[in-house]
């Protein structure tokens, strides 16, 4: 980043303040920033060996039990992440991101391992894979969760599971659910945001959909080219029998089959943004449709229509095709819609920058507990990025969780807008050494 070692040591001793003052022991609020810093600090591993060696060299162990056997609670923490970000990120403009991300993996040890599908390959691999939130809001994205999903063939192994310290009590759970849980802690922590935005793995599910309705939650969500949807005025027909159900007039289709029988006239080319190589642009069409969500019919296999949403297609110069459902508001815009659909890219940035320069797959974490402790001092490192990116101490202050979004929120991201395109700046210009933290070592826990 440029910055003297003393101006930059000092400050991210300042900003860790409020999260080490969520930690009980001594010890905690000594290892917490020092490994922080170890995971910012250049490096081209950030597993512990290599990172005990530049940043506490003689005190593996000690780093070691930090991380993995220190039964120090993450949710404080995870917390004080969630007001930082808001503070950073946070407000009507933003958009939460719902995705997940693989750490691939060679062995069979590392907790949730398993033979599955890995995004980072585009294939079925060995990996641990973990449902992400990240909000964002002017192309800089906070991760606020990595939740380990843990296969079923994981959950019904109680002596796997053991081996592992997954939690008691702690069943499957699909990936869509996880989510929802996440969104709910976020927001109750105090984030806020004007769209969730998700890919098709989360926007096929209706259970998901119907999640963030109950919610009262604004989304964008892909969704696969198979699914079905109703004309936005069908009707239902009365039953023939008493005993009979409603059954709509017309059949349901596939959002492929419906787009196909636009006229071509309905296409619009959009700008959503620039990119490194110039404007990034589409054609998109959209048009109201009623998705096939509602009630199953007596068939089972179908459903009757749900509530009305948009049907966006994005045609690419290539002549691809990707389609996405919406319940934004009828009078929304078309370039609005594909401002917002687009947004979803910058989750893909944060999880590289997090990999790449910050050690989140570096590590192998056999434990629940270390993975869990591991993925946040990541997510907190990658939040100093964006707070030194975003201007450093000049930002204001997170508030309290709860409170309302600063009604200049907005306007403060645009103000650094022309320096935001593109992967964050690296972080070779940080300090080769990083002094060790001043608090005094102490060992009860």
């Amino acid at each position: 980043m440029g910055r003297a070692e003393p101006a930059w040591t000092a400050e991210l001793e300042a900003w860790l303040v409020p999260f080490l003052e969520r930690l009980i022991y001594p010890a905690q609020r000594h290892w917490a920033p020092l490994y922080i810093a170890g995971l910012l600090a250049p490096g081209e591993r950030k597993s512990l060996e290599p990172l005990a060696s530049r940043m506490a060299p003689g005190h593996l162990q000690q780093l070691h039990h930090f991380l993995s056997t220190s039964r120090w609670d993450p949710a404080p923490l995870a917390e004080e992440l969630v007001r930082h970000a808001q503070a950073l990120v946070g407000g009507s403009e933003a958009v939460l991101v719902v995705d997940d991300t693989a750490l691939v993996k060679k062995g069979e040890h590392s907790v949730g391992v398993a033979h599955q599908y890995c995004g980072q390959l585009g294939k079925q691999a060995n990996c641990q894979s973990l449902v992400s939130l990240t909000l964002a809001r002017a192309e800089v994205p906070v991760c606020v969760a990595l939740r380990l999903f843990l296969p079923e063939a994981w959950a019904g192994n109680e002596a796997r599971r053991r081996r592992a310290l997954v939690p008691e009590g702690l069943a499957f759970r699909e990936k869509w659910r996880i989510a929802l849980d996440e969104i709910d802690r976020v927001r109750a922590a105090g984030a806020t945001f004007g769209t969730v935005l998700a890919d098709a793995d989360y926007g096929r599910v209706a259970g998901f959909r119907h999640g963030l309705d109950e919610r009262g939650l604004p989304w964008a969500l892909t969704v696969l080219s198979t699914c079905t949807v109703y004309p936005a005025d069908v009707q239902l027909r009365a039953p023939r029998r008493r005993d009979g159900q409603l059954r709509p007039e017309r059949p349901s289709q596939q959002v492929q089959t419906v787009i196909a029988a636009l006229p071509a006239t309905d296409f619009h080319p959009v700008t959503w943004r620039q990119g490194t190589k110039g404007p990034l642009r589409a054609d998109f069409a959209a048009v109201r449709v009623r998705v096939a969500d509602g009630p199953a019919m007596s068939s089972r296999t179908q459903h009757l229509p749900g509530a009305e949403r948009w049907l966006v297609c994005e045609r690419r110069l290539n002549g691809e095709r990707r389609y996405y459902l919406s319940n934004l508001p009828s009078h929304t815009p078309l370039d609005r819609l594909a401002a917002v659909i687009k947004a979803r890219w910058v989750c893909e940035q944060a999880h590289q920058q997090m990999k790449e320069e910050l050690g989140l797959d570096h590590l192998e974490c056999r434990n629940w507990m270390a993975l869990a402790h591991h993925a946040l001092l990541t997510m907190i490192a990658l939040c100093f990025l964006q707070h030194l990116r975003l201007g450093g101490k000049n930002q204001r202050r997170p508030q309290p969780a709860g409170a309302a979004a600063h009604p200049d929120t907005a306007a403060g991201a645009s103000s650094h807008s022309g320096t935001l395109h593109g992967r964050l700046r690296p972080m070779s210009g940080m300090p080769a050494q990083l002094p060790l933290p001043t608090q005094s070592i102490g060992w009860a826990e």
